[in-house]
């Protein structure tokens, strides 16, 4: 019996569960693919392709398992009684509190964690609409919040250990050597193998129920999942090492992408004869570059123009900025309001930029610059007339702006700022190594990127839609949810691309921040960091707990930067940063969907 009196409250907590998964996407999923995009092996806009094609099959074949936890596992389905109509309410203001939370934070490139900001406002919307004695507090089967918290330190500790076991595989086999080019180039498929064992192991292992996998033996669960790395990696020796060999050992600069398929032929292929005098062409991988006038895309086979770490490069200021001080020019010392304005002198350069593009994006950048808006009020007429002109362009920009955004150029870096000494003594303590041993294992990091975010729809999208599949059942059956309740496909699917749509649209804003804030990156780092990252999601969600994708990768991150040899290597400052960001998510997101529901349930009705 569908609640046609709550149809309101379903269809009002259906837009902030939608938008909890936009948020999602926004925060989680950038951070996600932070450390390949600002490595540069891959673009921002074939980061959003590949991220739409994972999130959403990581989502659909595996994302229903957490989504029992977030919908039964903190307030039990029985607390309710026989109302559905409170549990409806509930689940739409444990939606609206973690909406709003994430939300301001993506707005302000506060990195933040979109799982425990929707735990933390379950707990406290249960709280508000059933007692705290009802809230179930401990471990409860592994499905109540003291099993949930536990991940708040086991997943950056795991994700850690996962991914510095990785990095130091790496190092030793291949960075520590005298000449590791040819052992970067004969061990890759071992790494392709890995990555390819994980992303099967994810769906296989307790997997997808729609699949019937979740009955299958455990000979027949290792040998799917090793049969397919092995696969992969088979694949990798016949097409990737030769191609790679002729590429970065032979330094064959006519090679093209589309060789790849001749496989072992491409041994055979003469190489150039002046090869000695040349280098190979590869994009430079380093964090800190000279800037130059022109970006150029990763994968293009040309050395990167741009700045690697736009955090410590000295930017110029016009003498006329500070009146006060006295000409700044040759200064790299800068107030609070001279940084200020640097952003806001680097963002202009960018729109000016696009405003240079064709299509609907240029259109609509350069209708907004030429239609500001005047002296005046914004109900002066000429206010209005111009208001009502901006409206389709910034429903364009809203739509287009994220995919043409300059992650690289829109991180600005002020040389000698208190963070940028930072970032430099933190990158000095890395070692930098070869482009063309990390232009190998940029491939890698596509693969490992992909498996991340593979892991990521299988766990976030479970914690994403369980609030809302939990208001969908209770109210088109009028009885509160069940915790074996089968989530609808057509719910994850519509998740899954909200996160997905946050992603492309937003996620810039926490892209742009994270960047090597927290240590130095280099495609070998972020393929161990993501690859360590994903183990983790996986192992958590396969045991239905709700874990941080951001927890996960930051673990993984600075498990890595310790793998240079010296806690000087991480960024402690901006890891506690973190920490205390995502301390502070508990309270308050619990507050917000808590006082929410207090509102709601006790408002006075006729």
């Amino acid at each position: 019996m569908i609640l046609d009196t709550y149809t309101y409250v379903f269809a009002i907590g259906s837009i902030f569960a939608l938008l909890e998964a936009y948020n999602n996407g926004a925060n989680d999923v950038a951070n996600a693919w932070a450390t390949s995009v600002s490595s540069r092996s891959v673009t921002y806009r074939q980061a959003m392709v590949l991220c739409t094609i994972f999130e959403m099959t990581g989502a659909l074949a595996v994302g229903a398992r957490t989504a029992s936890t977030i919908k039964n596992g903190i307030i039990p389905s029985s607390a309710f009684g026989t109302n559905a109509g409170v549990q409806l309410l509930a689940f739409a203001c444990s939606s609206a509190g973690a909406a709003i939370w994430v939300m301001w934070c993506t707005r302000n490139s506060a990195h933040v964690s979109s799982t425990y900001s929707l735990v933390s406002s379950i707990a406290g919307v249960g709280v508000a609409a059933v007692g705290a004695s009802k809230v179930q507090w401990g471990w409860s089967g592994g499905t109540g919040l003291g099993a949930i918290f536990a991940g708040l330190c086991m997943a950056p500790f795991i994700s850690a250990c996962f991914g510095a076991i990785i990095f130091m595989l790496i190092k030793v086999t291949v960075h520590m050597r005298k000449n590791p080019l040819p052992w970067a180039v004969w061990t890759s498929p071992v790494f392709f193998l890995i990555a390819g064992t994980i992303c099967s192991l994810s769906i296989v292992y307790k997997g997808s129920p729609r699949l019937g996998l979740d009955k299958k033996a455990p000979w027949y669960i290792a040998s799917v999942s090793l049969g397919t790395g092995f696969g992969l990696a088979i694949l990798a020796a016949l097409f990737f090492v030769p191609y790679v060999h002729c590429k970065v050992v032979k330094k064959d600069h006519s090679l093209k992408i589309w060789m790849i398929v001749k496989g072992p032929l491409l041994f055979k292929r003469p190489a150039p004869e002046n090869s000695d005098e040349l280098q190979a062409k590869v994009p430079n991988y380093a964090v800190v570059q000279e800037p130059l006038e022109e970006d150029s895309d990763s994968g293009s086979g040309k050395p990167h123009k741009s700045t690697g770490s736009d955090e410590i490069q000295p930017v110029a200021i016009s003498p006329e900025r500070d009146q006060e001080k006295g000409p700044i020019g040759l200064s790299t010392e800068y107030s609070y309001l001279q940084y200020q304005q640097l952003l806001r002198d680097a963002t202009e350069r960018h729109h000016a930029k696009l405003r240079k593009t064709k299509g609907a994006l240029g259109w609509a950048m350069r209708t907004l610059h030429a239609n500001q808006l005047g002296a005046g009020s914004i109900h002066e007429t000429h206010n209005l007339i111009t208001a009502v002109k901006r409206i389709p362009a910034m429903v364009v920009v809203a739509f287009l702006y994220g995919t043409h955004y300059d992650i690289h150029t829109a991180q600005v870096g002020i040389h000698n700022s208190p963070e940028g000494r930072r970032m430099e003594r933190v990158y000095s303590y890395a070692a930098k190594y070869p482009n063309e041993v990390e232009h190998l294992y940029s491939y890698v990091q596509v693969i490992t990127a992909c498996t991340a975010s593979f892991a990521h729809g299988a766990n976030d999208v479970g914690n994403a839609v369980g609030v809302w599949a939990g208001m969908y059942a209770a109210w088109s059956t009028g009885n509160p949810a069940a915790s074996k309740a089968e989530v609808p496909l057509w719910q994850l699917g519509v998740t899954a691309a909200a996160i997905c749509i946050g992603f492309i649209t937003y996620g810039y804003n926490i892209m742009k921040v994270m960047g090597n804030k927290l240590t130095y990156h280099s495609p070998s780092r972020g393929s161990s960091m993501e690859m360590g990252a994903a183990i983790t999601i996986l192992i958590f969600s396969q045991y239905a707990l709700p874990v941080s994708t951001s927890m996960c990768i930051t673990g993984a991150t600075v498990g890595v930067g310790l793998c240079n040899g010296t806690f000087k290597a991480v960024n402690w400052k901006r890891v506690g940063l973190l920490f205390f960001s995502w301390v502070m998510t508990v309270p308050i997101a619990g507050l917000i969907g808590g006082c929410l529901m207090a509102l709601a349930v006790n408002t006075p009705h006729w």
